[in-house]
């Protein structure tokens, strides 16, 4: 088995794409050869992304998926696009950091609006597609899918969320022609940091709990794995969730 993607003739949407490991994610799968659906809600960024792709279709949209009613017109703008749909992969993410007591509601319903519901809805809408296409999803995850992280339990659920929605998806798809896995990142320096912030007061030993002791994962190490789940290459890989996190899992 060959473990370089080849997306030529495919099509894929990518959320968060405007920078960090969307962005990343974005240049890997052209490089494949994919034609993209590129989706982000900051749009300034997200034309940069696009203007840093030659030689490979692509389609801008911009979107605010914390509003559900935005989810399901991505794919419905990427396959009227194409005409197709062989891979969607979901890396938009919020995180902010907080006490649990002193979480603001707005802040608990974005985090899940982002990193959970809007993967859900966006599965439901893709999935008809997939089918079709013999295609893939690939959910962004988290080492906080599997630890608890002190300051984080928002998005420490909505990541454990996206895991087991990955894993029920792929159990009720078993004998069905689409392949649904999950990659789960340590920290990386994306943009997903901007306006995180910790606590004043915060215990620095318990960040340094999942904090890991060799230090920041590479954001194209991780592109790398969505881009090989999101093709033809990754066929061997159903209700997966790989770990690419250096080691902060391991015990």
């Amino acid at each position: 088995m060959s473990l370089t993607p080849d997306m030529n003739g495919k099509t894929a949407v990518v959320t968060g794409a405007a920078s960090g490991l969307g962005r990343a994610t974005a240049l890997r799968l052209a490089e494949a050869g994919a034609k993209l659906c590129l989706v982000d809600v900051h749009e300034e960024r997200l034309e940069e992304t696009g203007a840093m792709i030659s030689g490979s279709d692509v389609l801008l949209h911009h979107a605010n998926l914390a509003d559900a009613d935005a989810c399901a017109p991505v794919i419905d703008s990427a396959v009227s696009h194409f005409g197709r749909l062989d891979a969607l992969c979901n890396i938009a993410g919020v995180i902010r950091m907080a006490h649990f007591t002193d979480i603001a509601r707005e802040n608990y319903d974005l985090t899940i609006a982002v990193n959970l519901t809007a993967p859900f809805l966006l599965c439901q809408a893709a999935m008809p597609h997939l089918l079709e296409s013999e295609g893939a999803i690939v959910n962004v995850c988290s080492s906080a899918a599997f630890i608890g992280e002190a300051y984080a339990t928002a998005y420490c659920a909505s990541k454990a969320g996206l895991l087991n929605l990955t894993k029920a998806m792929a159990m009720e798809y078993q004998r069905k022609p689409v392949r649904i896995n999950a990659v789960a990142p340590g920290g990386m320096m994306t943009n997903i940091s901007e306006g995180m912030g910790f606590p004043e007061d915060a215990e620095m030993d318990l960040i340094a709990r999942y904090s890991g002791l060799r230090g920041l994962v590479e954001v194209d190490d991780v592109a790398d794995m969505i881009a090989l789940l999101a093709s033809p290459q990754g066929r061997a890989y159903h209700g997966a969730c790989i770990n690419i996190d250096a080691g902060i899992t391991a015990g």
